[in-house]
């Protein structure tokens, strides 16, 4: 096995191999040892600085990689767009050499542009980890998500994954998709027509538009939420219609000949795509995903602190 990615940045999960995955998720095995432990820390990455840039609005992402910088020893900063010079028209370019000067090892980067990390990776020297660019890629979330499927079933490979929702404006929709098909599971999507991209049928996977036949399925069900901050038109009638269509609640799980894993990326919209009573029930994994997020994190970090050119 690997002790070293093939990558020096983690743009998207396209450019990893699944021995990359495997060392990501044994490396989070180590933390997650770590993160239950009365003392959090270690001084891996004691002498690295870590730049978390922020040009969209984040509570969860952010939060779960300034604690695995933390909990890593590294210096943290936080640098939000909305309240900066980016909104006074600097650009992208600029930002990223102003912070650079400030001798930064990582940056961590979140932006509503497609390919905006590999565009940074491309200028400047430090190590860049897509925190989610636009609706292409988040691909700490697919290993977090993949992660959380390996822990509970053992092995990913021959595992049936449903994902649910809107996975035309879904960057964690491709991730998984990529993820799972490089570590062997069986992918299917499920959702409105006008909710598919085109492209869609060129990645194998199954489409489904019958949420009750999508779930019986799957072993695992992945529910994403209606992302209507990228929706610049109506994609179905009313919301009213789509959770009588596509949302989960108890009586459907209940209704299933068999017992089946719910998860979340979050933030979850409570009684749109899931129920509380589902997101709270023992067939949940969505507070493990959390938790894994920052092992995954940290392992991430630490496997690219330590990548050479």
């Amino acid at each position: 096995m690997e002790s070293k990615l093939s990558v020096n940045h983690l743009l998207g999960i396209k450019d990893l191999n699944a021995s990359d995955i495997e060392l990501i998720f044994t490396t989070a095995d180590n933390f997650k040892e770590v993160i239950n432990r009365p003392i959090k820390k270690v001084p891996s990455l004691r002498d690295i600085t870590i730049s978390n840039l922020f040009f969209e609005s984040s509570t969860r992402t952010r939060l779960s990689f300034e604690l695995a910088e933390k909990r890593l020893s590294a210096d943290v900063i936080n640098f939000s767009a909305s309240g900066s010079s980016v909104s006074k028209g600097e650009t992208l370019i600029d930002t990223v050499n102003n912070i650079l000067a400030m001798k930064v090892d990582m940056v961590v980067m979140r932006h509503p542009n497609p390919g905006a990390a590999v565009f940074l990776s491309k200028h400047i020297k430090a190590r860049i980890v897509n925190a989610g660019d636009g609706t292409n890629e988040h691909p700490t979330q697919a290993l977090l998500d993949a992660y959380s499927i390996r822990e509970k079933f053992g092995k990913v490979k021959g595992k049936k994954v449903v994902i649910v929702g809107d996975i035309m404006h879904s960057r964690v929709a491709l991730s998984n998709i990529f993820c799972l098909q490089k570590l062997g599971a069986e992918i299917m999507v499920c959702g409105p027509t006008t909710l598919m991209p085109k492209y869609i049928s060129q990645l194998g996977v199954k489409v489904e538009h019958n949420l009750k036949k999508a779930l019986e399925w799957c072993d695992i069900a992945n529910m994403l939420r209606i992302q209507l901050e990228r929706q610049d038109i109506r994609y179905f009638p009313s919301l009213r219609e789509y959770i009588m269509l596509y949302g989960v609640n108890k009586q459907l799980l209940d209704s299933l000949s068999k017992r089946i894993t719910i998860m979340h990326p979050g933030p979850i919209n409570r009684g749109v795509e899931i129920t509380s009573d589902v997101a709270d029930s023992a067939q949940s994994i969505i507070l493990e995903q959390v938790e894994n997020g920052v092992a995954v994190r940290m392992a991430v970090l630490y496997l690219l602190a330590g990548a050479k050119n």
